[in-house]
């Protein structure tokens, strides 16, 4: 910037930073939940650690494909829940999810995430023991396999079909056959209300693994027997209230004995026709055409042929979507023949919360490994908040000692500095509010880490720069003359350092992970909010004090000693600086 120009442009950056911040802070105290707090980590605001570790048929470790599928699908299926701030690492041969807040209830039950299938359903009757003791009910003659469900004691028989108000007008004609069947989607009804599979009961806390293949190996031998005397011995002595050995180690090769989620059914199972993996995507909807809420499944290429021929061979009988051993939904086929690679479940029973819920299981139920919950801890808000004032003191302490040094140092100017870090606190600060509010962003100890480094590399500029005007003076220019020329070589150097910072945090953020991921996005925050600062205040602020007669003086700026050692180099030299 050439000395002669006006005092119009530097104001007019200065309006540009105070414009910015006042869309910000209008943003956070005028829009939204207007909180002026930031969303913090588990580690701050205290929450849930759930270690998951994988269960494979043979005891051995898992393979580090299917651990990073596994990951990718739970991280989908905690966005589709809406838990914010959560992570899903692999440590060792584990899974760690972490949800910070009171999410903790949702971080237990994706242990239940696991495999998913696609059986025909045999035979279902009410549960004949809960809590090891008989209900005193027991079952009429053993139904053949494809007849429909038997009535639980006080309840009504299913009927075939759906009832009257839940099928549409073109539904109540004569079902279909599979050459007459149009491309819409399939219908089926389901014979329960869907609900989502919750956590598992706690395991014994001393279990060894010997013990635990020998409960395996006793439960498959009893629930998934081909033998019909068997199945029957397993529906009777089936108790859904304790926790299931073969969950998630179950043959989908074999029939299978499993309870509902509700605990309200036992069904007998055939063995798997289509794998939960097939399953594109699902979400619950509202139908406005018909007024009521369904679940949209959408099939992959190869499951949409299987589909259809499930609801051809199916058709009028149950087909149970089973997650971990856990039937989530075993509706009615009520159309068949259907090969357009979609179909929905509706039925009285579904409401919105059902139909996300249950869009949410089979949109992400089904992963490559079984898990089990092997701990599951939460973490104290108090020390979290302590480690916060911890944190919060050792950034003051920091800041105060930086600005006494470029008092100290820099006289006057150190409060062009201090301003200058003020204003891009300030910015910081309002931005992260905005963050998290619009992404999600929680801030932890490891994000107020990266934080602090990004504001002593903001004071890191303003040294660059003063050392730059006084490099100018010792060459004989006056204050006034020094300023614009020294910004013009000091931006040179605090680019190339901004870059190489920003450069770093951005392949610190795509490699690494957790917490790591936290101090590398603020650091690199800072870091483009600095060459803001730098140039929309800092430079303009020096600008301004450069063309006053106040801040000329020597025993204002500090730089006397710089100029007096110039003016003797002049008088020794015998040569004259012409002023620009």
């Amino acid at each position: 910037m050439p000395p002669s120009q006006g005092t119009a442009h530097p104001l007019r950056l200065l309006g540009v930073y105070a414009a910015l911040v006042a869309v910000m802070f209008g943003l956070v105290f005028f829009t939204g939940d207007k909180s002026a707090s930031p969303k913090l980590g588990i580690d701050l605001q205290g929450g849930t650690r759930v270690t998951l570790t994988p269960r494979t048929p043979d005891g051995g470790k898992p393979s580090q494909d299917s651990l990073r599928q596994a990951q990718s699908i739970i991280e989908q299926r905690v966005n589709g829940l809406g838990v914010s701030g959560s992570e899903v690492l692999i440590d060792g041969d584990n899974l760690v999810i972490t949800v910070p807040g009171e999410n903790g209830a949702q971080a237990k039950a994706l242990a239940t995430t696991a495999k998913m299938y696609i059986r025909p359903v045999l035979q279902s009757i009410a549960p004949q023991v809960k809590d090891g003791k008989p209900v005193g009910q027991q079952p009429g003659a053993a139904q053949q396999p494809g007849a429909p469900q038997s009535p639980a004691a006080g309840q009504q028989q299913q009927p075939a079909a759906p009832p009257a108000e839940t099928v549409a007008p073109s539904d109540a004609q004569t079902p279909p056959t599979t050459a007459e069947a149009p491309a819409a989607q399939n219908r089926v009804f389901p014979a329960q209300a869907p609900t989502t599979p919750s956590a598992p009961p706690a395991a014994p806390a001393q279990v060894s693994p010997q013990q635990t293949q020998q409960d395996i190996a006793a439960a498959k031998a009893l629930r998934q027997s081909t033998d019909q005397s068997v199945q029957q011995e397993a529906m009777l002595t089936m108790d859904c209230t304790k926790p299931d050995p073969l969950q998630g180690n179950d043959d989908p090769n074999l029939p299978l004995v499993a309870c509902g989620t509700d605990g309200q059914q036992v069904y007998l199972l055939d063995k798997s026709r289509l794998d939960g993996q097939e399953i594109k995507d699902a979400s619950g909807v509202f139908e406005q055409k018909e007024s009521k809420w369904v679940v949209n499944v959408d099939f992959k290429s190869g499951g949409a042929d299987t589909w259809g021929k499930l609801t051809t061979e199916f058709y009028n009988k149950q087909l149970a979507f089973v997650l971990d051993t856990k039937v989530v939904s075993a509706p009615v086929v009520q159309q068949g023949g259907q090969y357009g690679g979609s179909t929905s479940i509706s039925g009285t029973g579904i409401n919105k919360s059902t139909a996300q819920e249950l869009g949410n299981t089979l949109k992400y139920g089904s992963l490559p490994l079984s898990f089990a919950t092997s701990e599951a801890e939460t973490v104290s808000a108090t020390l979290g908040l302590s480690s916060l004032h911890a944190g919060l003191i050792a950034g003051a302490v920091g800041l105060i000692a930086v600005l006494l040094y470029c008092l100290l140092y820099y006289r006057m100017l150190g409060f062009l500095a201090g301003f200058s870090l003020v204003a891009a606190g300030v910015a910081v600060y309002l931005l992260i509010v905005l963050l998290g509010r619009s992404i999600g962003f929680t801030l932890d100890l490891a994000g107020i880490a990266g934080l602090i480094i990004g504001i002593g590399l903001t004071a890191d500029s303003f040294v660059v720069f003063f050392e730059r005007i006084k490099d100018q003076m010792r060459g004989g220019r006056s204050f006034r003359s020094a300023v614009p020329r020294g910004w013009k070589r000091a931006q040179r150097t605090n680019l190339s350092g901004k870059t190489v910072s920003l450069i770093a945090s951005a392949v610190l953020y795509l490699l690494a992970a957790g917490q790591v991921k936290g101090f590398a996005f603020t650091l690199g925050l800072t870091t483009v909010l600095d060459i803001i600062v730098l140039y929309l205040v800092t430079s303009p602020l020096l600008m301004l004090a450069s063309r006053s007669a106040f801040w000329a003086k020597p025993s204002v700026n500090g730089l006397g000693a710089v100029a007096e050692l110039a003016r003797e180099r002049k008088v020794a030299s015998g040569v004259l600086v012409k002023e620009a």
